[in-house]
């Protein structure tokens, strides 16, 4: 039997439309959708953002480590990943081979798209200063594990679920 593979794994800062764009690709595949931070939730037992408050950011990213890996051996739908997961070396790793689409999106579209920083714990302090830093540090990794890069900026999310099925089907 051969191993369950992902249709498709969404990466990008927040605010590029992962969840949006994701829930509809599933939907016009027919597969299922499925986001790792949900899944990290779902273990914790808690939101996101209380993770980051009572556990810290290291124990986030442990779980958020152990629900890619999970979901990239056992989930045949579209995935998305959280913002950050691509930032440990054994993700990036394990990305190879899947067909990864990093859904890019420029400052002013992402601060337009998640507001500035409620239930983002990474915003908590100067949203713009630190979103545009998370930009720059992420994009080269977002790029490094990507089969294809889809802009996103002043784009419906029908538009992009578009041009990633074509890409898809190539």
């Amino acid at each position: 039997m051969s191993p369950v593979r992902p249709a498709c794994v969404l990466v990008g800062l927040m605010g590029a439309g992962k969840t949006t764009v994701g829930t509809a690709l599933a939907e016009r595949l027919g597969v299922a959708f499925r986001d790792t931070d949900h899944d990290v939730e779902a273990v914790a037992g808690k939101p996101v953002s209380e993770i980051f408050i009572e556990d810290g950011e290291d124990r986030f990213r442990a779980l958020e480590r152990a629900a890619v890996a999970t979901a990239l051996e056992t989930f045949g739908g579209v995935l998305a990943l959280g913002g950050g997961a691509i930032l440990a070396e054994e993700t990036r790793a394990r990305l190879a081979g899947h067909t990864v689409v990093f859904l890019s999106v420029e400052l002013a579209d992402a601060v337009k798209r998640v507001g500035l920083g409620a239930g983002r714990p990474l915003l908590a302090i100067n949203p713009r200063a630190t979103l545009r830093h998370l930009m720059s540090q992420r994009a080269p990794l977002y790029r490094e594990v990507a089969t294809h890069v889809v802009v996103t900026d002043g784009r419906e999310p029908a538009e992009v679920t578009d041009e990633i099925l074509a890409l898809l089907k190539r």
